[in-house]
C-alpha cells in the first residue's frame, strides 16, 4: 500500500514479516542499520545488485537520507517497534509498539522540500514501477486530491 498523504508526506507499508530484529547480549534491542547507514552490501561493489527495473540497488538509507523525516514501524510476530530518523539520523531509541497480531513494515517519509517541488508520484509512475513484480499487487491511495489506484 503506498498513500500519498495530505501534508507531502508517503506512506509504503506491505504486510511481510518485518524487519528482522533480535536480542543483543545485554538484553537490548538490536535492527539491522540499513536505514541509518550506507547500505555496504551494495554501495561498494564494483557493479551493484539491479532491481529488475534495471535500476541499482541502493536500500532504505537513502530514501531515510533524501527524507526532512522517516518512521518507520516494523511488526513482527515476536515484538514490534518504531523509530524516527531525521535526514537519515536516528532521532529517537527504538521505541515498543503494541502488538496487534499483524506483521509487515511500514515506512512514512517526507521527502526533502525541493524533491517535492520537482516530483510528484503518479498512478502511472506506480504502473510502470510495479509491472516488473507480477506477483506483486500494488494500491495506492492518494489523500491529497481523494484519488484511488490499485494494480497488479
Amino acid at each position: 500500500m503506498v498513500t500519498l498523504n495530505t501534508d507531502g508526506s508517503v506512506s509504503v507499508q506491505d504486510d511481510g514479516r518485518g524487519t528482522d530484529t533480535r536480542t543483543g547480549e545485554h538484553g537490548q534491542v538490536v535492527k539491522k542499520p540499513v536505514i541509518a547507514t550506507k547500505d555496504l552490501r551494495f554501495f561498494d561493489l564494483p557493479e551493484p545488485e539491479r532491481l529488475p527495473d534495471g535500476h541499482p540497488r541502493r536500500g532504505m538509507s537513502v530514501v531515510a537520507a533524501l527524507s526532512e523525516w522517516l518512521i518507520h514501524t516494523n511488526r513482527r510476530l515476536n515484538g514490534s517497534w518504531t523509530q524516527r530518523y531525521e535526514h537519515g539520523v536516528p532521532v529517537t531509541d527504538l521505541e515498543p509498539v503494541e502488538t496487534d497480531g499483524t506483521t509487515g513494515t511500514s515506512v512514512r517519509f517526507l521527502p526533502d522540500g525541493d524533491l517535492r517541488s520537482r516530483w510528484s508520484l503518479t498512478e502511472g509512475d506506480l504502473a510502470r514501477w510495479s509491472e516488473h513484480w507480477p506477483d506483486l499487487t500494488v494500491h495506492l491511495e492518494d489523500q491529497r486530491d481523494g484519488g484511488d489506484w490499485s494494480g497488479p
